[in-house]
């Protein structure tokens, strides 16, 4: 028992000592942490900004990454188009039956009395509509007329396009008749005369003119 009091008794000296040590340690940091901000070793750990900094993926070596191809190029979409596949038809038909022996202007003139009609509230509203009214053009009469030269069909086409897509109608002042010098229609003492392209003389009347 005598054995047992005296192991008890150095233990809880061991703990005052230890306590007071502690203690003293505390009261010369100033702050009571086990951890002082003053250790080396914690305290450059507190500012990530101290810390190495990675290499960037961007980099294997010395050199940088090369993009081989160059930046990729951006288009922009086509806006959609003004007129539709049968208006195009209808148009260059027109012009290769009615003008395919006149050069590009005498063809993008007759383009444009048939544009200037669409616009017009005296016509119908639509390309075909102007060009299937009845015994407005020569070459609907007695029904469809075949197509036998590509190439001349072809140019009528383009200029018809160019002609949709919105190219300046500066060729006739308005115009929405035409005829030939081979004939002299009636209806041509009533309307204004504008222009003579190639073998087509062109009049309007008092409607607004159409421009592009």
């Amino acid at each position: 028992m005598k054995t047992l009091l005296s192991r008890l008794a150095l233990i809880c000296l061991s703990t005052a000592a230890a306590t007071i040590a502690i203690t003293n340690s505390a009261s010369a940091g100033g702050n009571g942490s086990l951890f002082s901000t003053d250790a080396q070793m914690f305290a450059a750990a507190s500012n990530p900004m101290d810390l190495p900094r990675p290499k960037p993926l961007l980099y294997t070596g010395a050199e940088p990454v090369k993009i081989e191809n160059g930046p990729e190029q951006v288009f922009l979409a086509r806006s959609t188009p003004r007129y539709s596949n049968e208006d195009l038809g209808c148009l260059a038909e027109a012009l290769y039956h009615e003008a395919r022996g006149e050069g590009s202007k005498g063809q993008a003139a007759v383009a444009e009395v048939i544009l200037n009609r669409v616009d017009s509230r005296a016509f119908p509203p639509t390309v075909c509509g102007v060009v299937n009214q009845p015994s407005q053009f020569s070459y609907t009469i007695g029904g469809r007329k075949a197509i036998r030269n590509k190439a001349a069909y072809m140019r009528a086409r383009a200029i018809a396009e160019a002609a949709l897509s919105g190219a300046p109608r500066v060729l006739t002042s308005g115009a929405t008749y035409f005829h030939t010098p081979a004939v002299r229609p009636a209806w041509s003492h009533r309307f204004q005369r504008t222009v003579q392209i190639g073998r087509h003389i062109f009049y309007r009347r008092g409607q607004r003119v159409a421009s592009n």
